[in-house]
C-alpha cells in the first residue's frame, strides 16, 4: 500500500498515502523495515495534524493502538525537517516502566535521524544525561518527578534543557487528571513554559478518558477549547465475559483442606473457591488477575503457587505491587511480554497503565469494580491482536444471609454492582475526573520548589506564576495568604521573609527540599488507626472526610468517631450499641462514581439476569431484586432499622460523604456507605424535619460545616499545616459536589413522602 502511486478512485488511499509521504524519508525506511502494511487509523489522524498545524493536540484511542507511533513519526518528521539548538522534545510518562519501554521502541528510530533519546529517572544510568546536559539535544523521556529534582537541584541544567523546547508529549493523560500528580505535573509544565520564548506544543495521549473536554483545559490550561481532540475508531475486540458468585459462609466448621494453600486463604474461605477457578482457567496461557490491596495479592499468588506445587506442576502465577524490588517486578514484566513461559501477574493497579506486557489471553478482576476507567484500562490488555477477543471474569464474593438478615444485605449490592459496571462497560461509559483534593500539599510543594530554584521569591510573584495564570486559579489570593503565614510560622519554619520581603527557605523547608523523598507527590495511601479505649482496632483508609460523633463500620460493628488525629493518622472511636449491622463492606480505596450508582439504580429496577453470570451469581440476582421489590426500594428512598434509617441516595461516595458530614452539622449522626446515607439513633420524622431544612433553606455554608470534619491530612504535605487552613482547602473541593446535594435531598424527600405518615419500612 505504502509504495504503490494512489490511486484517484480511492479517497481512503488516497488519505493514507499522503499521510505516509509525509513523513521523513529515513522514518518511511523504518517503517518498511518494521513489515508494516499500512498505517494505523490513530496515525491517519495524527500525522496531518501535527504536521499541518501548529498547535496542541489531543488524541484518544484503545490500548495498543498505535498513539506512540502516531505522535513521535510527525513530530520527529517536523524536528527532523529543521536544524535548531537545544533539546526539541520531552516525553513525560508516569512510570519509569513505561519510559524504559518507550525508549525501546524509539531507540533504533531516532538513531536512523542522528537524534539521542535519553531515559531520565532515578534508575537510569548517568552518562547519557550528562551528555545532553552538555549538549542538549534530541528527545528526553522523563517523568515528573525527575523534572522536579531538575529544578530544584539544577535550575541551571532545566534552563538550559527546557529553553527550547518545542514538543512536549504528555503520556497515558487519564493518569494525571483529578488527582496530585496532575496538579504537580501541571505545575511543572507551566513552570517549563515560563523558561521559554514560546511555549511548547502539547500533544496528549490516553486509552480512557471520560471528558474529553476536561482533559484538554488540563492539557492547555485557559486554552482548552483550541486544542485538537482526535479519537480515531480502530475497531474495537469481541468481548468474552462472565461474572462469577461466591458466597462467604457466616462460620466455618471443621474442614478438610485438599492442600496447604488452602489454610492459608480460610479466613476467607470463599477465596479457596475462586484460586480454584483461576488456577483452572488461567493456568497455560498469559493473564492479568488484578486482587485489590496488597495483602490480598500476596494471599493469591501465594496459595496459587502452592496449588501449583502440590499439584508437582511449574508455578506460573507471581505477585505484582508497588512494595516488590524493581529487580522482581521487571523480570515479571519481562516473562510476559516475552511470552514464551505461561504466567499470570496477580497485581494491584501496578499493571494498569501502559507498561507493554504484551497481549494476554485474560483479565481477572477480585471484586466488584467500583472504576469503569481502570476496568477499561484493565480489560484493554486483552484482545490486543486482530480476531483475538478479550476475556474478562469478574469473581464476585458475597456473604452468607443468617437469620433476620439486614435489608441492605438482602439487595446483593457487591453483585448488582458488578453487573452494573459491565453494563456501563460496554455502553463505553468512563467516569469523568473528580475536583482535586490534596491541592494544599501541591501547593506547599511547589513554593518550596520555586523558592528553591529561584533561591528567593516575592508573595506577588508566586502568586501570579502557581495561581493567577498557573494551574492552581480556583485559588483566591486570601487562602493563598493563609498557606503562606502558615507555612512560615514559628512552628512550621518551612519559609521566612528577608527584611526587603523575598521568602526564602526556612530552616525545616531547606531540610525539607534536601531530601530525596520531597520530589514525589505520590498520594500516600496511608491508612488510619482506629483506636479505643488505648487499645488498637487496625487501620482503614479514608476515601472521604470524618465527622466527629458521626459513625464508621470496622471489623464487624459500629463505632462511633470521638476524635481525630490528624498529625498521627489516628481516628479514636467509642463501641455503638445499635441495631444489626449490614455485612457489607464499609470503606473503600477506590471512589464510586454517581454513574455506576445510579446503573445500579436502573438493574434493580429492571430485575433481568443476564446471560453473562453463573449459576451463584444469577442466584445472588434473584435475592437482590427479591428484597429490592419486597422493600419497596423503587418507590421509596427510607429504610428503616430499629432507629437506624438509610436514606438510599443512588449516588457515588463523593455525594454520600459530603452529605453525612452536612447532616452531622445539623445534629443527625450518620455514617456514608456505597448506597447512601445511614442515620442513626433518630426519629423519622426529626429526620424528615432535617431533610426539609436543607431543601428550603439550602445546604449550609461550607465553612461552618468544615468545622465538624476531621481526616483532612491525608496528602504527603498535609501534616505541616494546620487544621483551618486545610478546612480551608477542604471548603473549595467540595464545592463542586454540594452544587448537587439540593437535587438529592428533593429526592429523598418527594421519594420518602409516604413514609412520614406509614413509618418507614
Amino acid at each position: 500500500m505504502m509504495t504503490s502511486p494512489p490511486s484517484d478512485s480511492d479517497p481512503e488511499l488516497n488519505t493514507a498515502a499522503r499521510a505516509y509521504e509525509a513523513l521523513h524519508p529515513e522514518i518511511r525506511r523504518w517503517i518498511r523495515d518494521q513489515g508494516w502494511t499500512s498505517l494505523r487509523p490513530v496515525q491517519l489522524e495524527t500525522i496531518p495534524a501535527i504536521l499541518e498545524t501548529g498547535g496542541d493536540v489531543l488524541i484518544s484511542a484503545g490500548t495498543a493502538a498505535g498513539k506512540t507511533e502516531a505522535a513521535f513519526l510527525p513530530i520527529l518528521t517536523r524536528v527532523a525537517e529543521t536544524v535548531q539548538a537545544g533539546l526539541a522534545v520531552l516525553y513525560v510518562a508516569p512510570l519509569k516502566a513505561l519510559i524504559n519501554d518507550q525508549h525501546l521502541r524509539l531507540e533504533q528510530l531516532a538513531h536512523r535521524l542522528s537524534f539521542p533519546v535519553v531515559r531520565w529517572h532515578g534508575d537510569a544510568p548517568q552518562g547519557p544525561k550528562n551528555r545532553v546536559i552538555t549538549n542538549p539535544r534530541g528527545v528526553v523521556l522523563i517523568t515528573p518527578e525527575s523534572i522536579e529534582a531538575m529544578f530544584v537541584r539544577s535550575a541551571n541544567s532545566a534552563d538550559k534543557l527546557f529553553g527550547g523546547l518545542r514538543f512536549i508529549i504528555i503520556d497515558e493523560v487519564h493518569a494525571f487528571l483529578g488527582g496530585i500528580r496532575g496538579k504537580h505535573l501541571a505545575s511543572l509544565l507551566s513552570r517549563i513554559d515560563s523558561l521559554a520564548e514560546s511555549p511548547a506544543r502539547r500533544i496528549g495521549l490516553s486509552a480512557t478518558i471520560g471528558d474529553l473536554g476536561m482533559a484538554a483545559e488540563w492539557l492547555r490550561p485557559g486554552g482548552g477549547s483550541d486544542v485538537r481532540i482526535l479519537t480515531p475508531s480502530s475497531g474495537s475486540p469481541e468481548v468474552r465475559l462472565q461474572v462469577r458468585g461466591y458466597v462467604e459462609p457466616i462460620s466455618m466448621g471443621p474442614r478438610t483442606n485438599r492442600a496447604s494453600h488452602e489454610m492459608r486463604v480460610a479466613s476467607e474461605p470463599a477465596l479457596v473457591s475462586v484460586t480454584d477457578h483461576i488456577y483452572r482457567a488461567l493456568r497455560g496461557s498469559n493473564n492479568l488477575a488484578f486482587g485489590g490491596s496488597r495483602s490480598r495479592v500476596e494471599l493469591l499468588a501465594d496459595a496459587l503457587r502452592e496449588r501449583s506445587e502440590s499439584d508437582g506442576v511449574p508455578n506460573e502465577f507471581f505477585p505484582h505491587h508497588g512494595n516488590l524490588s524493581r529487580e522482581l517486578r521487571e523480570e515479571l514484566e519481562t516473562r510476559l511480554k516475552k511470552g514464551d513461559l505461561p504466567t499470570t501477574a496477580v497485581c494491584t493497579t501496578t499493571l494498569e497503565l501502559g507498561i507493554d506486557v504484551g497481549s494476554v489471553a485474560s483479565v481477572a478482576q477480585i471484586g466488584a469494580p467500583r472504576s469503569l476507567s481502570g476496568l477499561r484500562q484493565r480489560l484493554g490488555r486483552s484482545g490486543r491482536r486482530v480476531g483475538i477477543p478479550a476475556v474478562l471474569r469478574v469473581y464476585v464474593i458475597e456473604k452468607e444471609l443468617g437469620d433476620d438478615p439486614h435489608p441492605l444485605d438482602e439487595i446483593r449490592s457487591e453483585t448488582v454492582r458488578a453487573v452494573a459496571a459491565v453494563r456501563l462497560l460496554l455502553a463505553r461509559f468512563i467516569e469523568p475526573s473528580a475536583a482535586t483534593s490534596g491541592m494544599a500539599t501541591v501547593l506547599l510543594h511547589q513554593t518550596l520548589s520555586i523558592i528553591a530554584q529561584r533561591g528567593g521569591v516575592r508573595a506577588g510573584q508566586l502568586f501570579k506564576g502557581l495561581c493567577e495564570s498557573g494551574p492552581f486559579r480556583s485559588v483566591p489570593v486570601a487562602t493563598y495568604l493563609k498557606l503562606l503565614r502558615a507555612m512560615g510560622s514559628s512552628e512550621a519554619k518551612l519559609i521566612e521573609q528577608a527584611p526587603d520581603g523575598l521568602l526564602m527557605l526556612g530552616e525545616v523547608g531547606e531540610r525539607l527540599v534536601a531530601s530525596r523523598d520531597f520530589f514525589a507527590l505520590f498520594e500516600s495511601g496511608e491508612e488510619w488507626r482506629l483506636v479505643t479505649g488505648g487499645r488498637n482496632l487496625g487501620s482503614l483508609p479514608l476515601t472521604t472526610a470524618v465527622a466527629v460523633d458521626n459513625l464508621i463500620t470496622f471489623a464487624g460493628r459500629r463505632w462511633v468517631v470521638v476524635g481525630v488525629d490528624e498529625k498521627s493518622h489516628v481516628i479514636e472511636v467509642r463501641p455503638h450499641e445499635g441495631g444489626r449491622l449490614p455485612k457489607f463492606e464499609g470503606r473503600a480505596v477506590e471512589p464510586m462514581h454517581d454513574r455506576l450508582a445510579q446503573e445500579m439504580f436502573s438493574v434493580y429496577r429492571q430485575g433481568q439476569v443476564p446471560n453473562w453470570v453463573d449459576p451463584t451469581a444469577a442466584e445472588l440476582l434473584t435475592q437482590g431484586f427479591a428484597a429490592f421489590g419486597r422493600y419497596e426500594m423503587d418507590k421509596t428512598r427510607v429504610l428503616r432499622r430499629g432507629r437506624s434509617i438509610t436514606l438510599l441516595t443512588w449516588r457515588g461516595d463523593a455525594v454520600n460523604g459530603l452529605l453525612a458530614v452536612v447532616l452531622k452539622s445539623m445534629g443527625s449522626r450518620c455514617e456514608p456507605h456505597d448506597l447512601g446515607v445511614t442515620a442513626d439513633d433518630v426519629d423519622w420524622l426529626k429526620l424528615h424535619d432535617v431533610l426539609s431544612r436543607l431543601a428550603s433553606e439550602g445546604i449550609p455554608d461550607l465553612r461552618s460545616v468544615a468545622d465538624q470534619v476531621g481526616g483532612l491530612a491525608w496528602a504527603k504535605f498535609d501534616q505541616l499545616l494546620p487544621d483551618p487552613v486545610l478546612r480551608e482547602f477542604w471548603t473549595m473541593a467540595s464545592k463542586e459536589t454540594a452544587a448537587l446535594l439540593p437535587e438529592v435531598v428533593a429526592g429523598l424527600i418527594s421519594a420518602s413522602a409516604e413514609a412520614i405518615g406509614t413509618g418507614a419500612t
